[in-house]
C-alpha cells in the first residue's frame, strides 16, 4: 500500500476587499503563503480509519467528509499528524489541514490529481476566502477575485512568487485567539455592509500597487502598501474589532513596530498573529531582537518565516519500498 507524506505551509491573509456592499463579487482579497509554521502528516495503511496527533478528531471528520463527497467507503488508513499550524491564530490551520487530508486521501486511493476547486469542495472549504485554497496548491502571493452568488469558490485573479530574500516576522501574543468556524460565520452575518468606494480603494491598492511591487521586487512600495491595505481592510471589521486591528494589544504592538521604522506590518485575518515584512533574514533577526527588548519574551511567540512559493508538497512511496530500505 502507498505511504503518503504531506507538508503544507501557513497562510497569511492581508484582508478582504468586499463585504456586503454593491459589488457583484463578495469577499475577494490578498494573502501569501509562508513556512514555518507548517503542517506535516502521513497517511499509511490500517485496518480502519484512525488518526493520531494534534487535530486528530478534525482530521477524521475531514476524511469522512471527503469519502462522502467522492461516494466512497470510509478509507482504511491511519493519519498521523506530526506537526500542526497553531489553531485560531489567523494562519489558516483549518483549511490547510482539510486540503491536506483531501489531497492525501486522493493520492492514497490513487485518484486523479484534484484541482484546487475540487479539493476545497470535497472538505467544505472556501466558503468565503479562497486565498488558503490557492495558496495550498501554488504558494506565493495570492489575489482572488471574490465570489459571485452562484459560485462555489472564488476565482483566482493572479499568483506571483515573492522574492526569496524577503522574510515575514510572525508575532503571536499569548492568551489571545482569533475567530473560526461557527463563531466567525455568526460575526460575518452581523457585520454592517461596506461602502462600495472602500472596496474600490482596496481593489485598486491590490491591483495597482501590491501586484506591481512584487513584479518589480520593490520592497518599499510593497511594505508600505501592505500596511495601508491591511488597515483599510481592517476597518471593514471595526464593529467587531473596535478598529482596524483586533483589540488594544494588537493595535499597540503594530503601532510600536511602525514607530521604530518598520512599515510593512499588519494583522493576518482575525489575528492574533501580526506579521512584519522585512527585506532580509538579517533585518528579520533585528526586528525580533527589538521586540525582545520591548516585551517580556514569555508573552510573545516570535518566528521568522520565509515566503513559500511552491505550496504543499505531496510525496507518495510504497510501504514495501520503505521496509526494504530499513
Amino acid at each position: 500500500m502507498p505511504r503518503v507524506h504531506i507538508t503544507a505551509p501557513s497562510r497569511l491573509h492581508f484582508g478582504l476587499w468586499s463585504l456586503g456592499d454593491g459589488h457583484e463579487r463578495q469577499f475577494g482579497g490578498v494573502g501569501a503563503m509562508v513556512n514555518p509554521p507548517q503542517l506535516t502528516l502521513t497517511i499509511t495503511d490500517a485496518p480502519q480509519l484512525t488518526a493520531k496527533g494534534p487535530d486528530a478528531d478534525r482530521a477524521l471528520a475531514f476524511a469522512r467528509r471527503w469519502a462522502e463527497f467522492h461516494h466512497r467507503a470510509t478509507p482504511t488508513c491511519h493519519i498521523e499528524i506530526h506537526s500542526a499550524i497553531p489553531p485560531h491564530a489567523g494562519l489558516g490551520s483549518g483549511t490547510q489541514l482539510a486540503l491536506s487530508i483531501s489531497a492525501g486521501l486522493s493520492a492514497y486511493c490513487d485518484l486523479p490529481t484534484q484541482s484546487p476547486q475540487e479539493l476545497a469542495l470535497s472538505v467544505g472549504r472556501g466558503l468565503r476566502s479562497a486565498v488558503g485554497t490557492y495558496g495550498f496548491a501554488f504558494g506565493g502571493l495570492i489575489v482572488e477575485q471574490g465570489k459571485l452568488a452562484d459560485e462555489l469558490l472564488s476565482p483566482l485573479e493572479c499568483r506571483l512568487d515573492l522574492p526569496d530574500d524577503w522574510r515575514f516576522v510572525l508575532i503571536r501574543p499569548q492568551g489571545l485567539s482569533g475567530l473560526a468556524g461557527e463563531d466567525e460565520a455568526n460575526v460575518f452575518g452581523a457585520l454592517p455592509k461596506v461602502s462600495p468606494s472602500i472596496s474600490d480603494q482596496l481593489i485598486a491598492l491590490a491591483r495597482e500597487r501590491l501586484v506591481p511591487a512584487v513584479v518589480a521586487a520593490d520592497f518599499g512600495l510593497f511594505a508600505e502598501t501592505l500596511y495601508e491595505y491591511g488597515r483599510l481592510s481592517g476597518d471593514l471589521f471595526a464593529a467587531r474589532q473596535g478598529g482596524p486591528f483586533n483589540g488594544p494589544k494588537l493595535t499597540s504592538i503594530i503601532q510600536q513596530i511602525r514607530d521604530v521604522g518598520y512599515s510593512g506590518v499588519g494583522q493576518s485575518s482575525w489575528g492574533p498573529t501580526i506579521f512584519v515584512l522585512t527585506p532580509s533574514q538579517h533585518t528579520a533577526n533585528r526586528v525580533i531582537a527589538d521586540l525582545r527588548l520591548r516585551h517580556d519574551a514569555s508573552t510573545l511567540d516570535l518566528l521568522v518565516a520565509p515566503p513559500n512559493n511552491w505550496g504543499a508538497q505531496i510525496h507518495v512511496s510504497e510501504e514495501s519500498e520503505l521496509a526494504s530500505r530499513t
